[in-house]
């Protein structure tokens, strides 16, 4: 509900000497009986006509307020929207090696990657956005989906234990997580179709190459961003050795001239990070070249809404004068 006229509200203010006026000439009108001693009274009880003495007038004001409401042009409205969005199908190719736990990037390069990402995922909700991850091998943690807080919780919990479990062979297969990825978008309507590669490392596993992975997403029309994440110095990895973690050094081994051709091969950019602030940037800067178009039609009715008002403001009148001429009638 809205109200058109709404500076008919400052009428309310009347209420306030109205008010004052009420109580102010009540005490030198009200009848009084001269008593010698009224210590008796003190402690009589009050039978509920004294109680509900002022009723009458908070009726009246009751009144007054509804009146107004009504002179401020209350309305309803029913209204349908129609949104055509332009759809943006997002596949997210995550590397969940053993050396995403390197800790150049605060607390590591996978858990900064998974922050990033989960921004990334909330500010897009009407797009299509799915998760592969890779190791050695690639599978979808996630198929593309519009139900983001699936998503966002299946992004969390993904870890690099399943590398380090063996669960999957460890490595980097930049190929075969391109190619997944790529398998899930190949078949898509959506006008664009997106995957962004996330690794920091070069590949060394796999049944099929990055350009190979490169030139399959070019055939189906799908641009690939890649970012090649983690400093370009050593970084400290931690290491269970004996049941214990313990710390080692390692250099980057990022293929860079891999991760370039893969963007260029299919219109897309190629991007490096070397701290969380760098790859939050990089995320913005996809969010900008990708996105989404609306075109939307509205349609609204208004109606007006001054009925309930206008019912309770009579009803509220008669109750007040029917009280004074019966309940609260004085004899002069």
């Amino acid at each position: 509900m809205q109200f058109i006229n709404k500076e008919y509200f400052l009428l309310l203010l009347l209420l306030i000497p109205y008010v004052l006026w009420y109580f102010l000439y009540r005490k030198k009108t009200e009848p009084a009986m001269r008593m010698s001693d009224t210590f008796p009274y003190q402690f009589a009880p009050k039978s509920w006509r004294v109680r509900l003495l002022h009723l009458p007038m908070l009726l009246r004001l009751f009144s007054f307020v509804m009146i107004v409401c009504m002179l401020a042009r209350p309305q309803t409205h029913n209204s349908w929207g129609k949104k055509t969005v332009e759809g943006i199908d997002i596949m997210l190719a995550m590397d969940v090696s053993t050396s995403m736990l390197a800790e150049d990037l605060r607390p590591n390069r996978l858990e900064a990657a998974k922050e990033v990402a989960t921004d990334f995922i909330s500010g897009r909700p009407d797009d299509n956005i799915g998760l592969t991850i890779f190791a050695g091998e690639s599978f979808t943690q996630c198929p593309m989906t519009v139900d983001h807080q699936s998503l966002i919780n299946l992004l969390l919990n993904v870890r690099t234990d399943i590398a380090a479990s063996n669960l999957i062979e460890n490595g980097t297969a930049i190929g075969m997580g391109l190619a997944n990825a790529v398998g899930r978008l190949k078949d898509s309507k959506a006008k664009s179709k997106v995957v962004i590669l996330l690794t920091d490392g070069s590949n060394n596993r796999g049944d099929i190459s990055p350009m190979t992975a490169a030139e399959i997403a070019k055939k189906f029309g799908i641009r690939v961003y890649t970012i090649a994440v983690g400093t370009n110095k050593l970084a400290r990895y931690p290491q269970i050795v004996n049941g214990t973690v313990q710390y080692i050094t390692m250099e980057a081994e990022i293929d860079t001239k891999t991760l370039r051709d893969i963007a260029a091969t299919t219109d897309g950019n190629f991007y490096r990070a070397t701290n969380k602030a760098e790859l939050r940037k990089i995320y913005q800067d996809i969010d900008k070249l990708e996105k989404t178009k609306f075109n939307v039609k509205k349609f609204s009715k208004h109606y007006e809404a001054f009925q309930p008002f206008a019912i309770a403001a009579i009803i509220a009148l008669l109750l007040e004068i029917l009280l004074r001429i019966s309940v609260f009638r004085r004899i002069p």
